[in-house]
């Protein structure tokens, strides 16, 4: 036998795992539960806003409604057990982010043009490529296990033993810090485990 074996991680260094699955837009007025998920709103042909979380549908009349909230009003909503105003927003301008399928490895498009027809996400990005990454949505993959609703709280740095790592906190925290100025708990992780939401 003098075939050498075949890579099983072609295109990907074999210390660096895969990375997490993306998220996809999914229209609210199709069968997917609402309750907690993070949601977009706009128009097509106009744009997005995010960073919104939703509850479940409400109709009235002949008209269906997704309540929607601000993020940091959801956390404190559930985490304190207080009601928020959520306004109603027409279900066909509301946008629901599910963690898709993992793509084939494939080298990322060049062509960072997209369509106004429906909201966008971009592909998870290395935290070692990004530019900056504190208060954005990260994503821990240990052992193809993804953690996800994770904020990052610093830039990269050099720990003690010499890594480059982040420090991060689950989102709940990040937003108690906000509204209560209670100092979020931390973990520290090395960047090759770390991608931007």
């Amino acid at each position: 036998m003098t075939d050498p074996l075949p890579d099983p991680f072609p295109g990907q260094p074999d210390w660096a795992p895969l990375p997490p699955r993306p998220i996809e837009m999914l229209p609210a007025s199709g069968p997917v539960e609402l309750r907690g998920r993070r949601v977009r709103v706009g128009q097509p042909g106009l744009g997005w806003r995010g960073d919104l979380r939703a509850d479940d549908r409400v109709v009235q009349g002949s008209r269906t409604y997704v309540p929607v909230i601000a993020e940091h009003e959801w956390y404190r909503a559930e985490a304190d057990q207080v009601e928020v105003f959520a306004p109603l927003v027409p279900v066909d301008r509301v946008w629901v982010e599910t963690v898709g399928l993992r793509p084939e490895l494939a080298p990322p498009e060049s062509n960072r043009l997209v369509s106004l027809d429906r909201p966008t996400h971009r592909a998870p990005t290395p935290v070692f490529e990004a530019d900056a990454v504190a208060g954005r949505r990260v994503v821990h993959v240990v052992d193809s296990v993804e953690h996800r609703d994770l904020r990052a709280v610093t830039e990269t740095y050099s720990s003690a033993e010499g890594d480059i790592c982040v420090r991060v906190t689950p989102e709940v925290e990040w937003y108690r810090w906000a509204w209560r100025g209670q100092t979020p708990s931390t973990l520290e992780v090395p960047v090759h485990l770390l991608w931007i939401e």
